[in-house]
């Protein structure tokens, strides 16, 4: 049995040692076609993306905002199906054999899938954790399972509402890192504010040892700096998104660079 989450452990632990949070990229998978989002995947470590996540294109994405909505839409429009994301992640794994990725959505399509099969199939393509955002811990057992089997991290969603206890339940069983939603409501909808993000950082830090990822609302290099000096990465989302509907790969990674170097200099600035 692997290790779950070994990867997300071994580039968080890169990170620690270079003094430096990380940046985590969202993109939804053959959005807006797949040969475009291969083309974006595959620039993405070079662009400056510490982990990748890719969402599992769904067509009821109650918890995601009109950005992300649109872009499972269109990648279902274009025919990309789970087989297809898979096939994504293990073509990105020929080339690169170190970047984390986490593949986030809900959990229907991986039911229709077949949940053994799926944890097998995204372990062997080089999936390293999933986020679920529809699955709590006390429902999760029929996936978590043959995820553990497989080496798959389950990455645990923490809220401004969260109370003390409930961080601790999800805490439990949960691997690779926390992922802080540092608003409230949909995704792509506000803009995260660095007031207080600090103290909620400090709050799970409490009950983990897990690095914390904090995203919602991080649209520019400013955000992605402010949230980098006090958490371990920062979650940049729909503002990626709403550059891949434009399906120009050297936007969208030109644009990632302008947030990596944002996050580069969080800590660089604080030491200065």
């Amino acid at each position: 049995m692997s290790v779950p989450g070994a990867r997300i452990a071994k580039r968080f632990a890169a990170l620690k040692s270079e003094g430096r949070a990380g940046l985590v990229t969202f993109i939804t998978a053959g959005d807006p076609d797949a040969k475009t989002s291969a083309a974006i995947l595959g620039g993405l470590p070079a662009a400056g993306a510490d982990v990748i996540e890719i969402g599992m294109p769904f067509s009821d994405p109650m918890a995601d905002g009109p950005v992300i909505q649109a872009s499972s839409l269109r990648a279902i429009r274009a025919g990309q199906k789970m087989r297809g994301t898979l096939a994504m992640v293990r073509a990105f794994r020929a080339k690169d054999a170190d970047t984390p990725i986490v593949l986030m959505g809900y959990f229907n399509p991986i039911h229709h899938y077949g949940v053994e099969a799926f944890a097998a199939d995204a372990a062997e393509a080089g999936v390293d954790g999933l986020i679920v955002v529809d699955l709590p811990p006390e429902e999760e057992a029929e996936l978590k399972l043959p995820a553990d089997r497989a080496g798959l991290s389950i990455i645990r969603l923490v809220s401004p509402n969260t109370s003390d206890a409930r961080i601790a339940r999800l805490m439990q069983g949960s691997s690779g890192f926390v992922y802080y939603v540092s608003i409230t409501g949909i995704t792509g909808t506000r803009s995260a504010e660095a007031v207080g993000v600090g103290k909620s950082v400090a709050r799970i830090r409490k009950a983990t040892a897990l690095p914390v990822a904090v995203g919602f609302g991080i649209k520019t290099p400013e955000q992605a700096e402010e949230i980098a000096r006090v958490a371990d990465a920062a979650v940049v989302g729909s503002a990626i998104v709403e550059r891949c509907a434009e399906g120009n790969a050297k936007a969208v990674h030109a644009y990632v660079a302008e947030l990596a170097k944002g996050v580069r200099r969080a800590r660089a600035t604080a030491k200065a």
